[in-house]
């Protein structure tokens, strides 16, 4: 069916043929076809890894194979979603060993992704979870991946964008827990240099983020609010949370009906909302229980919040600077503040070491932020570019949807070996996306 398709930025829409399966059968008819194809989980990248002129979605092929409630070892086809996975491990005592801020995303969309959550710098991302997958390459053939087992298959998948193969079947290992609550510090930073210090001061904590105010200037520069926590223990708990302490929590959520006007984001409304959302906090630091619900997933609850953006959609900038580059974010958050773009959504975090093939996270600090599509915008990202290739930093690819082929090439060191990878099993870009003809990574020569 060809219809109008675009990942959860808006930006940019293709007309796509999109095509589904439900057995392994049919994904091999769907393969066998001549026409290239990129395979699409729930569309959850933010810019165009998943578009193509023709699409399959694994949405359908999303059974549990096995899950060994004693070791924690859950199996599952490709297309099931973390929130599905959730609802059967979280009553059983187990949850995700790595978890992005959407639960909305396949198993395998997360691999090709090779997320990364609150935890990287204690737990890693996702690849370092999992013990083996099955992919589907362009010939038909099925090869199953470990790190032991085709390695540098394994690892040219582990965030390669699904241009090795269609991942149909993932097997990793979950992290224990008590309770289905967490135990959260927050605690309001004056400005960017408390916050990194802070940062510092709590890195023994398995979970922390950063929401940053991107606008302010002065003193208050970078004033923001650390959130940190744990998984809570049943001692922990409060009375009517020990009743049930593994319990799912309610999925209530409101829908975002329409797409705003664009001139309702300007820098007046995000400043705006930057002096409540600081200002929510009262204290200086507050301690709570809450569900992993609100801690992990806040944005969840409100379907559809991408609207918000407009029609034209939005581009989400994810960068990372090595640790010794905190100058780095200080410049690049100055050119935002003084371009007025501040972002409702400015998210900083800290990642461990990571040395990967294509991978994005690396040891230094991430910094996500949302844009609306307007104006001078992909010029302004190419100066932003500019500034973390300065600082030695890169671009996440499952958030692209705007840089350049150069900015790729600098900012991954191994790109060459693993593009030798991708032609070796996908010798003619049979599978293929707009993002990867985009970066030349599709190069059929």
């Amino acid at each position: 069916m060809i219809k109008p398709i675009a990942n959860w930025g808006n930006y940019p829409v293709i007309e796509s043929n999109e095509e589904s399966f439900v057995f392994d059968e049919q994904l091999d008819a769907l393969i066998s076809k001549e026409q290239p194809f990129i395979a699409r989980g729930n569309g959850r990248c933010y810019g165009d890894a998943s578009l193509a002129d023709r699409t399959i979605s694994t949405l359908k092929f999303n059974k549990i194979l096995s899950f060994d409630a004693a070791s924690g070892i859950f199996e599952c086809q490709s297309g099931i979603t973390l929130d599905q996975i959730l609802t059967v491990i979280v009553p059983q005592g187990w949850f995700l060993p790595v978890t992005p801020g959407t639960k909305f995303i396949t198993i395998g969309g997360a691999l090709a992704s090779d997320v990364h959550g609150k935890n990287h710098h204690v737990d890693g991302a996702i690849s370092n979870h999992v013990l083996d997958f099955d992919l589907v390459l362009a010939s038909g053939d099925i090869i199953t991946c470990s790190p032991s087992v085709n390695p540098d298959l394994f690892e040219a998948s582990c965030g390669g964008m699904g241009l090795t193969g269609v991942i149909s079947r993932v097997k990793f290992s979950l992290k224990k827990i008590e309770t289905s609550f967490i135990k959260q510090k927050q605690i309001k930073a004056v400005n960017l240099q408390e916050l990194i210090e802070l940062f510092d001061t709590y890195k023994d904590y398995t979970y922390s983020v950063a929401w940053i105010d991107c606008l302010k200037k002065g003193e208050h520069f970078g004033r923001s609010i650390l959130m940190l926590g744990e998984h809570a223990s049943v001692s922990e708990l409060g009375e009517s949370q020990g009743i049930n302490p593994l319990k799912l929590h309610g999925n209530k959520q409101i829908t975002f009906p329409i797409n705003m006007p664009s001139w309702v984001l300007n820098q007046f409304t995000v400043k705006a909302f930057n002096f409540l959302y600081y200002g929510k906090n009262f204290k200086k630091e507050i301690n709570n229980v809450v569900s992993y619900e609100p801690f992990f997933y806040p944005l969840d609850k409100v379907l559809h919040w991408n609207r918000l953006y407009g029609k034209k959609g939005f581009v989400q900038y994810q960068f990372v600077l090595p640790l010794d580059a905190k100058q780095g974010l200080i410049e690049i958050l100055t050119r935002i503040s003084d371009e007025g773009l501040g972002s409702f959504l400015a998210v900083l975090k800290v990642f461990g070491k990571q040395e990967s093939m294509i991978s994005f996270p690396k040891e230094g600090y991430t910094l996500a932020l949302d844009f609306p599509v307007r104006g001078n915008l992909l010029a302004f990202l190419d100066e932003l570019d500019q500034l973390v290739l300065k600082y030695n930093g890169r671009l996440y690819m499952s958030k692209d949807a705007r840089m350049k082929p150069e900015m790729l090439v600098a900012g991954y060191p191994e790109l060459e070996k693993f593009k030798s990878i991708v032609k070796k099993y996908n010798p003619y870009g049979k599978i293929r996306s707009a993002q990867s003809d985009r970066l030349l990574l599709t190069d059929t020569k």
